[in-house]
C-alpha cells in the first residue's frame, strides 16, 4: 500500500465518514481514473433509483479500472465523489460504502460534491480517483 493516512487532531475525525483528511504516498506511477458510474460493461444502468446499489457499482468499476493497470483499491489516494442533489441522508450511505471498500485503517482522501446532474439522468453518483502504483 502506497497510502498513509494522516488525520491531524486539529481537524474533525473524517475516518468515521470513510475518508482521511490527508494522505501521504510514496513516489510511484500516477494513475488518473475517469469518473465511474453505475453502468455495466454493456452501458446498462445498475441500481436505477437506488443510491446504495449505484455507489457500490461505481466503486466496483473503480476497482476494475485500477486493476487494469496492476493496482488495487489500496493504491487509491484521492477520490472525488459527485452526487446528484446531495441530501443529508445520503451521507451515511456514501460513508458505509467507502468504509466497506477501503476499510477504516487508511482510507483515501476525498471530496464530496453536490451537482445538479451527471451525463445520464439515471446516474445518481460518479466517482473519480487518483492512485499511485
Amino acid at each position: 500500500m502506497n497510502r498513509k493516512s494522516i488525520n491531524p487532531k486539529q481537524l474533525f475525525n473524517s475516518i468515521q465518514h470513510g475518508f482521511s483528511q490527508v494522505v501521504e504516498s510514496k513516489p510511484g506511477k500516477l494513475i488518473f481514473i475517469s469518473g465511474q458510474v453505475a453502468w455495466d460493461e454493456n452501458s446498462e444502468i445498475v441500481g436505477a433509483g437506488d443510491l446504495e446499489t449505484q455507489i457500490k457499482k461505481a466503486l466496483d468499476n473503480l476497482e476494475l479500472a485500477t486493476r487494469s493497470v496492476g493496482g488495487s483499491l489500496d493504491d487509491i489516494v484521492m477520490l472525488r465523489i459527485y452526487k446528484v442533489d446531495y441530501q443529508q441522508e445520503d451521507g451515511p450511505i456514501i460513508s458505509a460504502a467507502l468504509k466497506e471498500a477501503f476499510g477504516t485503517g487508511s482510507p483515501p482522501a476525498s471530496t464530496w460534491i453536490s451537482v445538479d446532474g451527471l451525463a445520464n439522468e439515471e446516474f445518481m453518483i460518479e466517482i473519480e480517483a487518483q492512485a499511485v502504483l
